[in-house]
């Protein structure tokens, strides 16, 4: 079943996660709504791409509008495609949320207790992991692009629950919006580093197309890599939509040959009035 359903033009939520629990903001934006021009039409969200610095605060405050969520508690990052994880607080509010140079430098992912703070990350192709523990209600996001994914953020993400005393089983995933098998192909020096971490695996989550050519699946390469980490299968929910695929949709680096803007995903409990 579908994880993700359109809420209105601007973005994406995670239906299930939503209902469940009416405090909790959790989704992923489209490329449309917003004032960009040129190749960030329209709603670019990514503060680092050369886009106009107005245009993006434009966009993010447009956002943070429809989600009842001011910039003001907004956390960003520099993200750097490695496995820094950041654990942040309320004091941590604002940082990277309109200003780049204030982002939390080489990090890729967040984890909080707190409410009041969304947690976001920016896109074009490369997997969001959504994390949620009901009973604290700890929740994290990552950022996976293929070396984040084979480096471990998910095994990193995993660790830092574990080490926070919540029980594995308990913890639920959401893999989000990103490009699919058939539109990403990878080379050797990639299917090398993914076949260390799934010896043991047998279904392998790429196919041979031709030398040293191979379509490579991230949605499922992370999901195998949290169920290694212990997350249970029946609490990792997988999105069917393609980054590249969904043209109406989403911006793709890879379809795009690198000029484009960047979709944002988002996370974080409401302040209960």
């Amino acid at each position: 079943m579908e994880p993700f359903l359109l809420k209105n033009e601007e973005f994406f939520i995670i239906k299930e996660w939503e209902k469940r629990f009416p405090n909790l903001t959790a989704g992923f934006t489209t490329k449309n709504g917003g004032c960009s021009q040129n190749e960030f039409d329209t709603l670019n969200l990514g503060l680092h791409v050369n886009d106009s610095h107005e245009a993006v605060s434009q966009n993010r405050k447009h956002l943070a509008g429809l989600l009842g969520f001011s910039t003001e508690k907004w956390v960003g990052a520099e993200q750097t495609h490695e496995v820094r994880i950041r654990k942040v607080s309320n004091s941590d509010k604002g940082k990277g949320a309109l200003i780049y140079d204030d982002s939390f430098p080489a990090t890729d992912g967040f984890f909080t207790y707190d409410k009041g703070v969304l947690l976001t990350l920016c896109y074009a192709d490369c997997v969001p992991i959504y994390f949620l523990h009901e009973k604290t209600g700890a929740i994290g996001i990552a950022h996976a692009g293929w070396k984040g994914t084979v480096s471990g953020i998910c095994k990193e993400m995993a660790k830092l629950y574990r080490n926070e005393g919540i029980e594995l089983s308990e913890v639920q995933a959401v893999i989000g919006p990103s490009i699919c098998e058939k539109c990403y192909i990878v080379d050797d020096r990639v299917i090398s580093k993914v076949q260390k971490i799934l010896e043991d695996v047998d279904a392998k989550p790429y196919n041979l197309v031709k030398d040293n050519q191979y379509h490579l699946d991230l949605k499922k390469l992370n999901k195998q890599i949290l169920l290694n980490a212990g997350i249970q299968e029946n609490n990792i929910m997988i999105t069917g939509y393609c980054t590249s695929c969904h043209q109406d949709y989403f911006f793709s680096h890879r379809r795009d040959k690198g000029r484009t803007g960047r979709m944002m995903s988002f996370i974080g409990w409401k302040e209960e009035v």
